[in-house]
C-alpha cells in the first residue's frame, strides 16, 4: 500500500497520527495500521472518492470487507483492491485535499421515538404538558421516552412518569439541569 500509494502521488508525506501511519498532502489523504492477524486501509474522504470512482468503488470500497480501526480491513493481499483502482482512488484524494474537500460523514437519522400508551395517557390529561412535549424536537422526546421505557420496575416507570408530566408542565427538557451551562 505505501509503495502504490507514493506511486500514485511521489510528494505525498508520511507521518503518524494517532499512533498510525498516515499519509498527507494538504490534509490527511489516507490511515492504516497492522495488527495481529489483520491490516487496516483508509481514505479519509472515502465517500467524495466514492462518488468520483464510479463503477471503480465498488472495487476499492467493497462492502463485505468488514470495517476496523483505521478502516477496512483486509487479512490477505489477495482481498486488497487491484493496483489500478487504488492508484486512481489515491489521486482523487489528493485532488479533493488540494480543493478543500471536508470529510462527508454519512449519517442514518434514527425514526421518530414511539411514546407508549401511559406516556400519551397521561399527556391527553395535562394540556401544559402536552404542550411542552409537541414543542421539543424528536431527539428531545426520545430523551424522555428512552427514560421512560428503560425503567425495569413498574415503580420506577410510574416515578419517572410522573417526573417527566411535572418537568414538561414547568416547560423543561429532560436534562433541563445541563441547559446554559
Amino acid at each position: 500500500m505505501r509503495r502504490l500509494i507514493q506511486e500514485a502521488y511521489p510528494g505525498i508525506e508520511e507521518t503518524i497520527k494517532w499512533g498510525l501511519p498516515a499519509f498527507e498532502h494538504a490534509g490527511i489523504v489516507a490511515m492504516m495500521a497492522a495488527f495481529k492477524r489483520h491490516a487496516a486501509f483508509g481514505f479519509r474522504n472515502e465517500a467524495l472518492i466514492r462518488r468520483k470512482l464510479g463503477r471503480d468503488a465498488a472495487r476499492v470500497f467493497p462492502k463485505d470487507v468488514a470495517l476496523g480501526m483505521g478502516g477496512r480491513r483486509y487479512l490477505t493481499r489477495a482481498e486488497l483492491p487491484p493496483d489500478t483502482a487504488i492508484l486512481r482512488a489515491v489521486k482523487i484524494a489528493v485532488a479533493l485535499n488540494d480543493a478543500g474537500a471536508r470529510p462527508v460523514r454519512e449519517r442514518k437519522r434514527k425514526p421518530p421515538a414511539k411514546a407508549p400508551p401511559y406516556l400519551l395517557a397521561a399527556l391527553k390529561r395535562n394540556a401544559k404538558s402536552r404542550r411542552t412535549y409537541l414543542a421539543l424536537t424528536p431527539a428531545q422526546q426520545r430523551e424522555y421516552i428512552e427514560w421512560l421505557t428503560e425503567a425495569k420496575q413498574e415503580a420506577t416507570r410510574a416515578r419517572r412518569l410522573a417526573t417527566t408530566i411535572k418537568w414538561l408542565a414547568a416547560g423543561k427538557r429532560r436534562n433541563w439541569q445541563y441547559q446554559n451551562c
